[in-house]
């Protein structure tokens, strides 16, 4: 049992309670995410047709390789993420963060190729920066009188 501070308040995170569901939602989009990006990085070392013409342009160059190595990465960051992010560590706030922005940046490689699809990948990337800033920190939980 969590000890109280000088004020007899316990400072941990709570499932019930305003904003419980933006982060499960932020929880559930990076594991989603997670496994959406397994599957680009299989896809990239698989594909064996034709390439876009302005991929050697693109940031990573023009082997899709290394673009199955990226996505692999990030892939790695987001499932580790999002279930810290269910899990309810205060840390996983702040990882939880930085991987949605990561998810964000690497959707943005991809915007010459799939537009649509990466800015609906960044509007959620987004919302789940939102739900963890805003509801993913420590709440304040009153102890019941009794307890005192």
């Amino acid at each position: 049992m969590p000890r109280p501070d000088r004020r007899g308040r316990d400072w941990r995170r709570t499932v019930e309670g305003r904003g419980a569901g933006w982060v499960l939602f932020a929880g559930i989009v990076l594991i989603w995410g997670g496994i959406m990006k397994v599957f680009d990085g299989i896809w990239a070392f698989r594909y064996h047709g034709v390439l876009p013409s302005n991929l050697e342009a693109a940031i990573f160059g023009h082997s899709l390789k290394t673009y199955g190595w990226v996505d692999l990465i990030v892939a790695a960051i987001l499932l580790i993420c999002g279930f810290l992010v269910i899990s309810g560590s205060g840390f996983a706030r702040w990882v939880g963060i930085v991987a949605a922005a990561i998810a964000g940046i690497s959707a943005i490689w991809w915007m010459p190729f799939y537009p649509i699809w990466s800015f609906v990948y960044i509007f959620i990337a987004a919302l789940v920066i939102y739900a963890l800033a805003v509801y993913g920190g420590d709440q304040e939980v009153q102890r019941d009188s009794a307890l005192r």
